[in-house]
């Protein structure tokens, strides 16, 4: 049994003796080095899908310092499901990059809120790189990071104007970025294995998970309704088609690739989230706005149900399933 997992199984075992027995037995001394065994140490890396950002996935925690984690994203989930058995050190931070977990301070900008759309209390100072959380003694380390790599949020901005622009029609967003894609992407993948071999070197018995990312846009685009803010807000629908297939589909198969080269463990959010994107009844990632009355920016970003979705697959997998 892998060591982190041999401490997930001890800290259990031990908590449920130290619940059960209430008087001095055999059974009760034995455990007591295991109730001596400390917790699971984690560390979560990862950008805004992983902080959680948005209103709809709850408060920020405390204390804040502008990368907007939340209670209910899903490192903090998890946190809750196992309790004593593991020590989280929640690092994920809001416009992370890979860089921003390997070497880069990042300077957060905070939770934008309306109407001034932006965090009342930014500028925050810098955070020191992601890495610098994990040592020697980190028993787990999970990452979800790329897309802000790749300039995600930048062209879904331009996206949304380009379709503006154009009513609708065509793809104006894939003319203007479908002839870089394949260098941002190549870039990314040569960024990611150098994360994880640096990750790996700074904490060499920790098992590393890496999180890819959900269903944004639905199989058939045409299920998103142009103009709707709370969906897709002015992006043409063939924008959308392509977005799933050139950018998101591909920056999961980088994540997956990479991570199998270093033997990691990748978690793939793409088959839970089937049916729960943006433009679904049931959505799990929210649109432009979260809500309109009151106005609440959903930023393309999971929801709380998002969220959860993916705290149950992840946690699975840290549970070595």
């Amino acid at each position: 049994m892998p060591r982190f997992l041999s401490r997930l199984a001890v800290a259990g075992t031990a908590a449920v003796l130290a619940t059960t027995l209430t008087t001095p037995t055999t059974v009760q001394a034995a455990a007591k080095p295991a109730e001596r065994t400390r917790a699971l140490s984690w560390v979560a890396m990862g950008d805004s899908f992983t902080a959680g950002v948005i209103e709809a996935t709850g408060a920020e925690t405390e204390p804040r310092d502008g990368c907007a984690r939340t209670v209910e994203s899903y490192p903090e989930i998890i946190r809750r499901d196992l309790g004593a058995l593991t020590d989280l050190r929640n690092v994920s931070c809001s416009g992370a990059t890979t860089e921003n977990v390997r070497t880069a301070k990042l300077s957060p900008l905070g939770r934008p809120l309306p109407p001034l759309g932006t965090d009342p209390n930014a500028p925050y100072p810098p955070v020191p790189p992601q890495i610098d959380s994990a040592g020697p003694d980190t028993d787990l380390i999970t990452v979800g990071i790329g897309g802000n790599d790749l300039g995600f949020a930048g062209i879904l901005k331009d996206c949304v104007e380009l379709g503006a622009t154009h009513l609708g029609q065509g793809t104006p967003c894939k003319d203007r970025y479908d002839a870089v894609l394949p260098d941002r992407l190549a870039g990314l993948s040569a960024a990611y294995g150098t994360m994880l071999t640096e990750l790996h070197a700074k904490a060499p018995s920790a098992k590393v998970i890496t999180v890819g990312y959900p269903h944004l846009v639905p199989e058939d685009a045409d299920l998103c309704t142009y103009g709707d803010l709370l969906q897709f807000a002015t992006v043409s629908t063939g924008d959308l088609a392509w977005a799933r297939t050139a950018i998101l589909e591909p920056l999961n198969a980088v994540v997956a690739r990479s991570s199998a080269d270093h033997g990691d463990t990748f978690v793939d959010l793409y088959p839970a989230s089937a049916g729960h994107s943006v433009c679904d009844a049931d959505r799990w990632v929210d649109g432009v706005l979260s809500t309109i009355l009151p106005l609440t920016y959903g930023l393309v970003h999971p929801n709380a149900r998002g969220q959860a979705g993916a705290a149950a697959v992840v946690e699975h997998a840290v549970r070595g399933g």
